[in-house]
Order: C-alpha cells, then structure tokens, then sequence
C-alpha cells in the first residue's frame, strides 16, 4: 500500500497523478475503518482527501500555513504529517485531537472548534509573513457554511482590501452539519450549475488579448465590457467586489484538475479564491446518502452502517426537542431559532411539525439572538437552542440586545458542561460565569429529564424578561415523566436528601455525584444533605440564609468554572452581606482547558469525584479538624 510508506508531506512530492488517486483511496478505506471503531467527523474528512493531497502536493508544510476552517476535517491532513499511527486513539483521552491542535504536530498552525475563523488567522498570518519579511505561502480551507459567518464576511471585506497573497479555498459541499440555508448559500448554487461562464470568460479574454495595447477609448470600453459579461453572467462576481480573484469551480476530486487551478492561484498576486466542489462522506455510501447523520458519527458497523448506540433513557436533548412540540401546540407564539444545528438541538422533529415556526439562520449566533430579542417584543414566544460553547459568540447581542432591553426570550443552552469527545473547544463550561451577573436573566438547570420538561414549561410561562436552561449531553435518568407539566416556583431549591453533618449544593448531573458522596459518608455515620440547586440565578436566600444560622460546612458542585460560577454567587451571596457563619468550598473546573476524552474521564481530572467530595468534607468537619490538630 502507498499509505504505509507516507510518513510526512515529503513522501507525495514524486507521486504520479494515478499514485495521489490510488492514495486517495487508501486514506478513505483507513478512514472508513478506524472511525468505525472510535467514532469521529466521518463525512467532513472523506470529502476533502483529494483536496488535501493537492495542498500537500504542491505546497511546503509547516513553511506554507494551512488554516482549516473548525479543524473537523482535517483528519486527513493528521495523516499525511505523521499522525497515522495514533488513530486508534482519536478523540480518546490523552489520545490525538479530533481537531487541529497545535501541541500535536509543527503542521497544526492553527486550531479551532467554532466556524468562520479561519480567513481572519490567515489574513493575521500573512500580514505577520511581510512584515518579517518572509515569503511563505497561506491558505485558508473554509467550508461554504462557515463562509455565512459575519466573521467570516468581516475577514474577507479586509482581505480584499488589504490585497495581501494568500489563498482561499471554498470547500463547497452544500452542507456545515445541516444543509446550509440563506442568500448566499443560493448564490453558491448558482455558481455550481453555471457551466457556461469560464468558456464564455476565456473566449473572451482570448479576444481581448488580440487588441492591440493602443490604451485610450477602446481599452476602456473593452474592461467595461468585460465587467458586464461577468455581471451577466454571474459566478464568482460577489468574491471578486470582495477584491479577491475568483477562480473555479472544480469538482474537488478531481486531482489533475485541481492541480492545474491550485498551481494557477499561485501565480497570481493578491488574494485569490479557489471555489472547490466536493461530496460530503465521498467514497462511503451511508455517509453519502445521509452527510448530516454522519457528520460526526459513533461506532459504526462498516459494512451495514449501522451505528453502534447504547440503549437507554432518551437524552436531555431529544427530550427538550419533543416537549417543545408539545408545549407548541398549546401556544402558537413559540417560535424556534436554531444557529445551523436543528439535528444537534433536537429540533428536527419541530421543523417537521411547525416548519413555519422553525427558523434555522445558518452559522450566524448573533444574529440568532438579536433576532429572537425582536421576535420577542413582538409579542411572540422565541426559543434560542444553542450548545453552550456556541452561545460565547453571541455574548454582546445577549447582554445589549435581549438582557438590557429585557426581551422575553427562552435560551436553551445545550451541550452544558463537560461534552466528552469534543474537548476544549466545546465544553460548556463557562455559560454560567458569563451570563450570571447580567441582569433581568434566570438561568436554571434540571436534575433530570422530568425536571427540564418542568423548567421548559416554566419558562414559557414566564414573560418578565428572558430565561435560560441549561442542559448536559447525557441520557437522562430514565425518571417517571408528569403527565401535567407544572411550573417550578421561581427561585426555589429543593432538598432531595436530608442530612445534619454537612450539605452539597449541586447542580445537573452533579447531583448524581452527591448522591454517590452522600451513601460513601454515610458508612462513617456522617449525614449529608443535598439541595438541588436547580436556580443558579436568582439564589435560594432563605435556604442560603438558614444554612448560615446552622453553620454547617457546605461544598458546592458543579460542572462549571470554578472562577465566577455558582459557587462564587454563593459566596458573594454571604459576602455582600456580611455573613461568615459558613463554610463554603468549590469544587468545579478550575482554570484550564480541559481537553477531550469521555465525560467521566474529564470529571476524573478535575476532581468532580465522589472520593474528592468526600474527602473535602471530612476535612472541612469541625470534630475531624480538632482530631487532626491533636494528634501533631
């Protein structure tokens, strides 16, 4: 096999065309068989095998910077830099990234897990190449969903401007994770049915080069005519008022005719774009017929494609996609908007039943949430599903546009906490400490998956201001469902244990881990009681104000940011007022980047243990600290 002896970039310089289409193979059939045992973006990377040999081909990794867009599909570019010997670990903990990643390879120039980025890091690293005064070669892989991004649009609206040399490469497969929607996404597709235009624009350049160089008038008139002709005639005329050359399309697995435009985006100066069209999941049937399924898939048996899924209680998302609809039904001002993501937010059975009321924006959060403060003082009920992760991006629309002006907007925050896999660019871990200290904002959490059908009705009855949910990316616990969805008392806890030597506020899942905690101290006759703390904001303050009178030690958990999280509001809570009658410890994600594996693993790291737990409480005990300090 051609593959066994590719050990770096290096290896394809003296490949045959036929070799890089033999190779091309190869790396899908290595592909198709490693991720059916780990699981991964399956269908992003087999649609960018020939377009990654061609940049490999032709240009000069790690001198040459490539930039690829999220970093999903560059799987096979891990491949060809030496990574191929650490697939059976991909996405496991300590194992390769599921991403580009910098600390793994001199290759991975940039990282990243959020869309639309990639333009402005190469647009950063150009400008860094001349003012060093270096002549390397940059280009950027942004997918054409990525490119609806306003990121994305800022980027290119200084790269045309700037008219530094570097290279676009639109990776054209019609899809981010769901099918693309929006003005440009139609504009695109005009492009890749227009088959007319680059003959008609060499013919025309051809007779435009017989005129002799005799200036005035009739060159004029001929540039004129020449920008009519592409006006009329469409294609990459957008990209080209942008200031960027426009060059393709080309069928993106082709490797002879890619060559020829890459080679030719070479030559010229300034910045160009190269508009590539390729097959999402190209070379494996499932994942061509289905691309949004197999996006990022679990194990999967190769030969039938069936994915391998554990058996159990729906998971929180599937139960938030299916009470919606039936809380819709009831109430024909709920609306949904979703940021591209109605698979991953549990919506696609809402847009089946309402696709009036189902609004898909593509990649474009804040716009998402801007529209939904709107949506909301128009009297109509909006609900922003979005990943946790996802929401940072739309962090000013969220305080200036729904928070301030107080829209009756419902955030369900998705993805909340640890997110296995994904690592450190998805965790969810830091919605609670950015959105908690802004005002005229709830924000609750459930224990279970009963609960978050409670706390989705009680934010649809709310119409003081804006509410969120957050919910983790787990099954849930398989609980007995109300028939009657009743709302919870704003602002109320719940104590779900008794107990008189010690109390755990937790949160979400973490109430699991308390649980846990509570039945190990119990075997040293210690008593623990937990409070669901299922209000992060507002507080519990006739709970929080007892517990203060008892002077009791008190740990809080959650999977959250230990700096400006629910922890830290419990303790400003007894701060601001004077109180010091409590003990309060903190046990949640401590200041780093927690990096991918499963989602006990990343708990494991972090401490969020029943063992840590309850070791912190036998130390915060005032009969075990007078026993300890006896004893020296």
């Amino acid at each position: 096999m051609l593959l066994d002896h590719i050990n770096g970039p290096q290896d394809l310089k003296g490949l045959t065309i036929q070799e890089l289409e033999q190779l091309a193979e190869e790396i899908r059939q290595f592909l198709i068989e490693k991720l059916s045992a780990t699981g991964g973006h399956l269908a992003p990377n087999l649609g960018v095998v020939e377009l990654t040999l061609v940049l490999h081909y032709l240009f000069d990794s790690p001198k040459d910077k490539f930039i690829f867009d999220v970093g999903h599909q560059s799987y096979v570019h891990k491949i060809l830099t030496g990574r191929m010997d650490r697939f059976d670990t991909l996405r496991k903990y300590k194992g390769l990234s599921g991403f580009a990643k910098r600390s793994e390879s001199e290759h991975d120039v940039w990282e990243a897990g959020h869309s639309s980025t990639s333009l402005s890091a190469a647009m950063g690293m150009a400008l860094a190449r001349d003012l060093k005064g270096e002549s390397n070669r940059v280009v950027a892989v942004i997918g054409d969903g990525a490119l609806t991004g306003g990121m994305a649009l800022e980027a290119l609206n200084h790269i045309g401007d700037e008219k530094k040399n570097l290279i676009v490469v639109l990776n054209d497969n019609e899809m981010s994770i769901a099918p693309n929607v929006g003005a440009l996404h139609h504009y695109l597709s005009k492009i890749r049915t227009d088959r007319h235009y680059q003959k008609a624009k060499d013919e025309l350049q051809h007779f435009l080069n017989k005129i002799p160089a005799i200036g005035g008038k009739l060159a004029k008139t001929a540039e004129r005519f020449k920008d009519s002709l592409k006006y009329l005639l469409v294609s990459g005329i957008l990209f080209e008022q942008f200031g960027l050359t426009y060059l393709g399309p080309v069928d993106g697995h082709d490797i002879d005719q890619m060559l020829e435009l890459m080679k030719q985006a070479d030559s010229i100066e300034g910045p160009v774009l190269v508009h590539v069209i390729t097959v999402k999941g190209k070379g494996y049937t499932p994942a061509e017929e289905d691309s949004f399924k197999w996006h990022g898939a679990t194990s999967y048996k190769i030969e039938s494609g069936q994915m391998l899924k554990a058996v159990g209680p729906p998971m929180y998302t599937e139960v938030f996609g299916n009470t919606l609809i039936e809380l819709a039904e009831k109430d024909s001002r709920i609306v949904a908007i979703t940021p591209a993501m109605p698979g991953g937010s549990g919506l696609l059975k809402f847009a089946d039943r309402f696709p009036e009321r189902m609004i898909d924006v593509g990649i474009a959060e804040q716009h998402a949430a801007t529209m939904s403060a709107a949506l909301a003082m128009e009297g109509l009920k909006p609900v922003y599903a979005v990943y946790s992760t996802f929401l940072q991006r739309a962090y000013d629309q969220v305080v200036h546009d729904i928070c301030r002006q107080n829209a009756n907007v419902v955030f369900a925050i998705d993805r909340a906490g640890f997110v296995g896999p994904d690592g450190d660019t998805h965790q969810g871990v830091y919605d609670i400490a950015f959105l908690r200290h802004v005002p005229n904002l709830i924000i609750m959490m459930p224990k279970d998956e009963n609960e978050l059908r409670r706390m989705m009705k009680t934010a649809l009855d709310y119409n003081e201001g804006p509410i969120a949910i957050r919910y983790p990316r787990i099954s849930g616990l398989g609980v007995q469902m109300d028939k009657e969805l009743l709302p919870l008392p704003i602002g109320q806890w719940e104590t779900v244990r008794e107990g008189d030597s010690a109390v755990i506020l937790a949160i979400g899942p973490m109430l699991q881990v308390a649980h846990d905690t509570a039945e190990l101290l119990k075997r040293d006759g210690l008593n623990i009681r937990i409070v669901n703390a299922r209000f992060i904001k507002p507080l519990d303050e006739q709970l929080l104000l007892g517990l203060e009178e008892e002077g009791k030690p008190v740990i809080v958990l959650e999977e959250g940011s230990e700096l400006g999280g629910f922890g830290s509001s419990v303790l400003e809570f007894y701060s601001l007022r004077g109180l010091y009658g409590v003990p309060v410890r903190i046990i949640g994600i401590p200041d780093e980047f927690i990096e991918h594996g499963s989602i006990k693993e990343q708990q494991a790291e972090v401490g969020l243990t029943a063992d840590r737990v309850a070791a912190e409480l036998k130390n915060m005990l005032p009969s075990r600290k007078k026993r300890a300090s006896s004893q020296h």
